[in-house]
């Protein structure tokens, strides 16, 4: 952990000033919506002039709710610690990262659901599954996945649908302690965990199988 001293917001660049005012977003944005109403109140919450808060999100509303879902990655980077991650096996780091993800928002569930109304529109129809493959490659990367081949691709996109599947379900979940969105979750990752299993146990039949070239190179140079 660092020591060092936390900048006056007064001081920090547009950059800094934009994670700092982040978190605070979706606070607003639950009354406000995603403009600058809510970037305003964020700004007075942090004690900055709201005109320069504003120069921090020039693309509006995206650009706001790009930073909020930046924040919350970060936020879980934090929490998972290359020693916490360590002692839980895969299955229990992605639930455990995905979990962390909705109690994060849970408190702003309302302006989840504006947010995400908005990244449906048709203008924004690529922003939403690039934020979704950014989380689940967050979340794999958290989780200590180093891929680099096809399975690199596969994974993260499995992870983005079930992650966008699972806030969907969250976002009606009236439930005790969030039980319906949990036991939602738990099946997912158990058909994706069944899913690897099966992906591991094909390979190594291919492996075993007959290799055709090795058979037509036999023929053309049959061993002595």
């Amino acid at each position: 952990m660092s020591d060092a001293a936390p900048i006056d917001p007064k001081d920090m660049t547009l950059d800094e000033l934009r994670r700092a005012l982040a978190p605070l977003l979706p606070g607003h944005a639950t009354f406000d919506g995603w403009g600058e109403g809510a970037i305003d109140m964020a700004a007075a919450e942090l004690g900055v002039p709201s005109g320069r808060a504003r120069l921090c999100f020039p693309g509006g509303a995206v650009e706001m709710i790009d930073a909020w879902f930046d924040a919350i990655d970060l936020a879980m980077a934090r929490a998972f610690p290359a020693e916490r991650i360590a002692k839980l096996k895969i299955r229990e780091r992605i639930r455990d990262l995905v979990l962390f993800r909705i109690e994060v928002i849970n408190p702003h569930r309302e302006a989840l659901r504006r947010a995400l109304a908005i990244l449906a529109m048709p203008q924004n129809g690529l922003t939403g599954p690039r934020l979704a493959w950014r989380a689940a490659d967050r979340m794999w990367r958290i989780a200590g996945d180093t891929s680099t081949d096809f399975n690199h691709y596969s994974k993260r996109t499995i992870l983005a649908g079930l992650y966008s599947a699972t806030m969907l379900v969250f976002l009606d979940d009236g439930s005790e302690d969030l039980a319906v969105t949990r036991g939602f979750l738990d099946r997912r990752i158990d058909d994706v965990m069944r899913f690897e299993k099966f992906k591991a146990s094909w390979r190594g039949s291919q492996a075993r199988m007959p290799s055709l070239s090795r058979f037509l190179g036999r023929l053309r140079y049959p061993a002595i």
